[in-house]
């Protein structure tokens, strides 16, 4: 059994074997390489100096290998994109730019940006380029070894050499210019594919000019109807943070006077879903007028099922200090009132577009709207006349069922609830709330 101290040294079998037979060892590792590169020049050359020892050079052309297939694959990506990754001006238009003025650390940075490489694979190339430098900069270095060469051959052709060319990123401002054109692609498919390959930091800019567009009062409807289809699909793929930075953007819009700016501001955070990420500020802003009107047209079924729909968007999101008047005017406008009419032969009356969102709306209450919906029952004098019809109770019954459900253990409004579901207990729930 051979003991630690009794390992044999590789690097000295290996210098041991042919020339040739070296030749053949690493033009098995790098049979793996694509086929697009298998001829490339500067592999070439490493095959040719391995047989008589030329490690050092071997390095030096493995690493150029690397570097040609980076820059040929970021100029497939998107030069822009890698110009705005690395800041260089002027910006990168050629090869031969590149070869003049990017270095390798640039280089390695740049593609990781774009999403030429990935994060394990600059970290690698990062000391594949220190190896290049000690050992093909220096000539006063040790010899390298076979298995130095050979182990950053690897490295190369692992990340590199024998990945694909990404798939090509999208111009920001080309897609823009073509959003705003009925050329523009309202395939799903094809969207999400573009917007779902950019960086995340193009991704941050992509989204923070739809958002400025669209609050625009000039863009056309043309381009708000592109940013409608589009948005969504790019909310998918961005991180929390920049949802949220996106979205306080509201509470910037506001102050600035426009009821028209501030009216897409919203609209648009409602397209992407994201009324959560809004600002106590901003919620209080658009939700307290529409409370307002609600409250102050009760019983006007139009002005109820236009309120409720627009107040449904943030259920579950109502400023502390409008819950009251929020569940007292949802409360009354789903029982309704009882009356008479030639055109309806009915006598049960409530606003059937606001009745379709009520009950959703309630499966958002929280403790505070429970209370406010028993403080509700136990003040609104007009509903107490009204729940004395028993269609009307029922209806009243259907919300407390899911209050109930919402309502904590030790809650005390509880107690009022349970009496109002048991239609055996009618008589102690009208003595309990008229009390």
């Amino acid at each position: 059994m051979t003991t630690e101290m009794e390992k044999p040294d590789y690097s000295v079998e290996l210098a041991r074997i042919h020339p040739e037979e070296i030749r053949s060892l690493f033009e098995r590792s790098l049979s793996s390489v694509r086929p697009d590169v298998a001829d490339n020049p500067y592999i070439a050359e490493a095959l040719r100096v391995l047989p008589v020892g030329g490690y050092r050079s071997a390095i030096g052309s493995f690493w150029n290998a690397v570097v040609d297939d980076m820059r040929n694959k970021i100029m497939y990506r998107s030069l822009d994109l890698f110009n705005k990754a690395i800041n260089i001006s002027p910006p990168i238009k050629t090869y031969e730019d590149f070869q003049n003025r990017v270095n390798d650390d640039q280089l390695i940075d740049g593609a990781y940006q774009i999403g030429v490489i990935g994060w394990e694979a600059s970290k690698i190339l990062k000391h594949a380029k220190e190896t290049r430098h000690i050992f093909d900069g220096h000539p006063k270095s040790s010899d390298p070894s076979v298995l130095k060469v050979l182990a950053m051959m690897e490295d190369c052709v692992k990340y590199v050499l024998n990945e694909p060319y990404p798939i090509r990123i999208i111009d920001i401002d080309d897609y823009i210019t073509t959003m705003d054109s009925t050329d523009f692609d309202r395939s799903e498919v094809a969207a999400a594919n573009a917007l779902s390959e950019i960086p995340e930091i193009y991704k941050n800019e992509l989204i923070n000019r739809l958002f400025t567009v669209y609050t625009d009062n000039h863009t056309s409807s043309i381009m708000r109807s592109n940013i409608e289809f589009t948005a969504p699909i790019l909310w998918k793929v961005l991180p929390k943070g920049i949802k949220q930075q996106v979205v306080r953007r509201v509470d910037q819009e506001i102050p600035k006077g426009s009821i028209a700016r501030t009216k897409f501001a919203f609209d648009f955070v409602n397209l992407v879903g994201s009324n959560s990420y809004l600002s106590a500020y901003a919620r209080e802003y658009i939700i307290k007028p529409i409370v307002d009107k609600l409250k102050a047209n009760l019983d006007t079924w139009n002005i109820e099922n236009e309120c409720v729909k627009e107040l449904s968007t943030y259920a579950g999101l109502i400023p502390p200090g409008l819950i009251s008047d929020y569940v007292w005017s949802i409360t009354q406008t789903f029982v309704g009132y009882v009356g008479g009419s030639d055109q309806y032969a009915r006598r049960d009356f409530f606003a059937n577009g606001a009745a379709i969102y009520i009950p959703t709306m309630f499966e958002a209450f929280d403790a505070t709207a429970i209370d406010a919906f028993v403080n509700t029952i136990k003040q609104n004098k007009s509903l107490q006349y009204r729940i004395t019809n028993p269609t009307k109770l029922n209806r009243l019954r259907s919300l407390a069922n899911i209050a109930l459900e919402r309502a904590s253990p030790t809650q005390p409004a509880r107690a009022i609830l349970e009496l109002l579901v048991d239609s055996s207990k009618e008589p102690e729930f009208l003595d309990a709330i008229r009390s």
